[in-house]
């Protein structure tokens, strides 16, 4: 299990539990995410994707793999899945990032990039000196008003409400995995590779293009969009299913981005019918 940009091992937590009745289930952090240490620059997918490979085999996790990515993950995962098609079964993405998007960003696109950088330089250095961590308690105490304005002025008036979506959304979570996700968001490495995830963007957009060019063949593959996407994502989403023969496309009836907290059912379906149909 592969998390979104901003993401830790910790966003599946409601969903590893169910489906490791079924199963064996891993999900990790990347690289100076969640309990990992830091990790080379840039940090981008084709990278994070040769690192998994290398962990699954340190951490004795054999293939055949059923892959899950949410988000940034999803390019991950669709990288993975081409270097290692001999030991893939089968594909989840949960509403993945496409990469056509990030290629050759637009110009608000870029805007976005450029924003998301510099947040994320402002968050190190928040880190450093403990700005970070005085904001993540003032979360601890409900004062979440407080909180975001002390974050804008860390930020220099830059943190938005959309910034903010990069980030799982705490009070989803089970309460027992909020305590280590505030502190996760007080460190400097996880400020430094959230940036350089965002900065290599294009770059990992490039790899993802490179390495699926031919498409999945017969690859068990579900992509879930959140609700009411737009026409322009469900055409996107439409292509990605196409890519395999055994592709299909869902929409989540009531999510926003972050499927896997607000409709993990959806998520858990999706995973146990491709594990029927790797096995199958």
């Amino acid at each position: 299990m592969e998390a979104a940009l901003g993401g830790s091992s910790i966003s599946w937590s409601l969903i590893q539990p169910a489906v490791a009745r079924q199963t064996r289930v891993c999900s990790y952090d990347r690289a100076g995410f969640g309990w990992s240490e830091a990790g080379p620059m840039p940090r981008t997918a084709g990278r994070v994707a040769d690192e998994l490979r290398v962990l699954l085999d340190r951490g004795g996790v054999p293939p055949p793999f059923v892959l899950v990515g949410h988000s940034f993950g999803g390019l991950v995962m669709r990288i993975f899945a081409a270097r290692h098609r001999s030991e893939v079964a089968g594909l989840v993405l949960v509403d993945p990032a496409h990469p056509e998007d990030w290629v050759r960003p637009a110009p608000k696109e870029q805007v976005k990039i450029d924003r998301g950088v510099r947040l994320c330089r402002s968050g190190a250095t928040a880190a450093r000196f403990g700005a970070a961590r005085l904001v993540s308690g003032l979360v601890t105490l409900g004062l979440f008003g407080v909180a975001r304005g002390l974050a804008r002025v860390v930020s220099r008036g830059g943190l938005s409400r959309e910034d903010e979506g990069i980030l799982a959304p705490l009070w989803k979570l089970p309460p027992e995995a909020r305590k280590p996700l505030r502190q996760f968001w007080t460190q400097e490495q996880f400020f430094d590779a959230l940036g350089g995830q965002i900065a290599s963007i294009s770059t990992s957009a490039a790899e993802t293009l490179e390495a699926a060019g031919n498409g999945y063949d017969d690859l068990p593959l579900i992509t879930i969009s959140s609700t009411d996407p737009g026409d322009y994502r469900l055409r996107q989403q439409d292509l990605l299913a196409r890519l395999s023969r055994r592709g299909q496309h869902i929409v989540a009836s009531n999510s926003g981005h972050w499927i896997p907290l607000d409709q993990p059912q959806v998520v858990i379906d999706a995973i146990r019918e491709v594990l029927a149909d790797a096995k199958g």
